[in-house]
């Protein structure tokens, strides 16, 4: 099995029946100009000449509300995407949408072309949250279109924001619940992110909205990361694609280029505290490809242990499960990180 890949064709705006309080999609995506089908073309092109196994690759649809786009213009992308997938030997089509842009006719075109996964931006499952961001739906209307997409025989993807206008921390883990009720395949989280020019904007510099720091949210995405995969669900997203355009343009909000990886150090860290005893020394082993994880940035962890009066020995142990650790006490007054292969340890 090959590993997968999305050929990303962003439709910026269109089909979006509104501007929702924190959206500006150019500085989000880096574009701003309307594929055309020759461009579908054209990226699947090169991603097949690139790849020695295309069979988990998608054409992905992101960026705007597409099944809400001109009806002959979805037609031609769709065509082209089509065209590629039976081409290239492409495992299929996604897209993503709006809750209220979502019918049993539009689906049945969506899967006479290919499409495979349909994910919808839901954002939040309060109803209070959605008005107050100017999202245009409810949270029935993400109920509804989830039925509709999974007896469809589809792959559903839910999308959630943290930290919205109006939302708080209970309000983010509320719609985490709810979404694990509709039974997605996959869930993307994004933190909010204040751009130049939306409305959250204003309301961040009249003093009526304070955005997450980038620890809140952190914490935060590590308990969703939790509840998610702990139900087997994957999560796909976790955080803004990283781009130069929005860290110089973003005016705040708990951006991070390695997000992920924070939320995963965090979620790493609860477990270790969950199976130390009191202060004094331990050995922690992890998978080798989790070791700089477990270490947290700068060692983040490490000093956070530290702090609390824990002495930590990291120890890579290919036995362990990726995302897995085992914590004993440890005996040895030496105290760093073992490599896979033997070498003197080094402190942390």
């Amino acid at each position: 099995m090959g590993k997968h890949a999305n050929i990303a064709i962003f439709v910026p705006h269109l089909g979006c029946p509104r501007q929702c309080s924190f959206c500006e999609q150019r500085t989000i995506t880096g574009r701003q100009d309307a594929p055309g089908p020759e461009d579908v073309l054209s990226a699947a092109k090169t991603a097949a000449g690139s790849l020695e196994d295309c069979s988990e690759t998608e054409v992905a649809f992101f960026g705007g509300s597409f099944t809400a786009i001109d009806r002959g213009y979805m037609l031609s992308l769709l065509e082209a995407a089509k065209w590629a997938v039976e081409r290239y030997g492409f495992k299929g089509v996604r897209c993503s949408t709006r809750p209220d842009a979502v019918d049993p006719e539009v689906l049945d075109i969506l899967k006479a072309h290919r499409v495979t996964a349909v994910e919808l931006g839901a954002q939040s499952m309060d109803d209070g949250v959605l008005l107050a961001n100017r999202r245009g739906h409810t949270a029935e209307d993400t109920r509804r279109a989830a039925g509709l997409i999974r007896r469809a025989g589809l792959e559903l993807g839910l999308q959630m924001m943290t930290g919205l206008y109006k939302s708080t921390p209970e309000k983010d883990l509320e719609t985490a619940r709810e979404f694990l009720k509709l039974l997605p395949a996959t869930v993307r989280v994004y933190p909010t992110i204040v751009l130049p020019g939306t409305e959250l904007c204003r309301l961040y510099e009249a003093g009526e909205y304070r955005p997450e720091e980038l620890p809140e949210a952190v914490e935060l995405c590590a308990e969703l990361l939790e509840m998610f995969e702990g139900a087997g669900v994957r999560v796909i997203r976790m955080g803004l694609h990283p781009g130069r355009e929005l860290e110089e343009r973003m005016a705040a909000g708990p951006y991070h280029q390695a997000f992920r990886q924070l939320v995963e150090s965090e979620r790493l860290l609860r477990r270790i505290v969950e199976e130390l005893g009191k202060p004094g020394r331990y050995e922690v082993r992890v998978n080798p490809r989790d070791i700089s994880t477990a270490l947290g940035q700068g060692r983040a962890n490490v000093k956070r242990l530290e702090a609390e009066g824990y002495t930590a020995t990291f120890i890579q142990d290919a036995s362990v499960d990726r995302g897995n650790l085992k914590v004993s006490p440890a005996f040895s007054k030496a105290v760093g990180v073992e490599g896979a292969k033997p070498h003197p340890r080094r402190r942390l």
